[in-house]
């Protein structure tokens, strides 16, 4: 039995979507008209990332990250009330209200429903479900313990929302108080400032060097806004193209290594996110080698990554954990330590998932104090631009005073 999304119409002509579970869509349809309804439109709920999209109701499906959080929660502790796997998901799907989770967790439950295992059923969804999520739970699957895997992973997920959140969140307000300001600015500039200019220039008197270097600017901005709308747009549009070349990211990559504060923020990132995946998936069960492999690919960094993946090589080879990381050479030196110690006791996981939580609040303390940081510099730039604008306008005007 299939998962289907359905458009159809009641008795009183008003459109009506839902997700029903048939064995096919010619049945759901016969199904629909048992309800009084008249189908308009009946597709699968499928993932369209894999085939290429479309224009039906499948268009970029994906879970959010609240939405994965609330969805692991849920089946694992239905899982751990021994409910059957199927059960659980139907009973999951139920909770959900918005439509296209609700036909995304019933896709997933026609696939288990027809055999196949829960982590197969999620790998059909890779814009919902990393790949550390699937292993993590083929893992729990062979290991007789997915309840706890699942409460691991929804404990990790929580956390990586919270922290992405609180990011965010305190980014916002330095973001919007920027936008703003330039916005007043610019209409100052465009729709104020000229007519207060013309009247400074009909004196004929000599203008200040404020003056000038503002009447040029305010011409500039009126006359070549576009050309200068543009001009950023090309140069966002150059890095991003930059930056998407290989040989171009993995220069810059390497070189955020170098680069003071930059350093910091993408060392400890990126500690973090190696250390809480290899921390979920050793839990797990999963080969050390293994797990390795499968957090490199979650780095961010690719020069990093490339240095992961020959550390993951070392260690196939026989060689300790923490060597191969050493010999990354970019890692916390309390990683590092963590990780020895985690090997000699037997509790790699547990030692890395400490320094995992340690790892991020130390990124969203930088991240915080930049921030802080920021708003005031903010206000001193923004003074600065006031200043240099009531000067340029005040001083002819006083000027004419002296004149009178």
């Amino acid at each position: 039995m299939a998962a289907f999304e359905y458009v159809a119409l009641d008795v009183k002509g008003k459109q009506s979507k839902g997700v029903m579970e048939a064995d096919s869509a010619r049945q759901l349809r016969q199904m629909l008209r048992d309800m009084a309804l008249t189908p308009l439109e009946v597709s699968p709920a499928t993932d369209r990332s894999k085939n290429g999209g479309g224009l039906s109701l499948n268009f970029n499906r994906r879970l959010s990250a609240l939405d994965r959080v609330l969805f692991t929660r849920q089946l694992a502790t239905l899982i751990a009330s021994s409910l059957p796997i199927e059960e659980a998901l139907s009973a999951v799907s139920q909770q959900s209200e918005r439509q296209y989770v609700s036909a995304l967790i019933l896709g997933i439950r026609s696939k288990v429903l027809e055999g196949h295992s829960l982590a197969s059923s999620l790998r059909e969804y890779p814009n919902s479900f990393s790949g550390l999520y699937c292993s993590s739970v083929a893992a729990g699957e062979q290991s007789g313990y997915l309840d706890k895997v699942l409460d691991n992973l929804a404990d990790y997920l929580e956390r990586q929302f919270e922290s992405t959140r609180n990011v965010e969140m305190a980014l916002f307000y330095p973001v919007a108080l920027l936008f703003f300001a330039f916005a007043i600015v610019g209409g100052l500039m465009v729709y104020v400032l000229p007519d207060m200019i013309s009247v400074i220039e009909d004196t004929g008197q000599t203008l200040p060097w404020f003056t000038v270097v503002l009447i040029a600017m305010t011409n500039g901005l009126r006359d070549y806004w576009w050309a200068l709308t543009g001009g950023v747009a090309l140069v966002i549009f150059a890095i991003r193209w930059a930056l998407a070349q290989p040989k171009v990211r993995l220069s810059w990559d390497h070189k955020k290594f170098s680069i003071p504060l930059v350093k910091r923020i993408s060392r400890s990132a990126n500690a973090a996110r190696y250390a809480n995946t290899l921390a979920i998936l050793t839990g797990a069960g999963v080969p050390l080698v293994e797990a390795m492999n499968i957090a490199s690919e979650v780095v961010s960094n690719t020069w990093l990554k490339r240095r992961l993946q020959d550390a993951t090589q070392t260690v196939s080879e026989g060689m300790s954990l923490k060597v191969s990381l050493e010999q990354v050479g970019q890692f916390p030196p309390m990683l590092l330590h963590m990780v020895g110690s985690g090997e000699q006791s037997g509790e790699l996981d547990n030692m890395l998932a400490r320094v995992a939580t340690f790892q991020q609040a130390e990124v969203e303390r930088i991240v915080s104090t930049v921030v802080k940081l920021f708003e005031p510099l903010m206000l001193v730039i923004m003074g600065g631009v006031v200043l240099f604008i009531v000067m340029a306008v005040l001083l002819p005007i006083l000027s004419m005073n002296q004149l009178v």
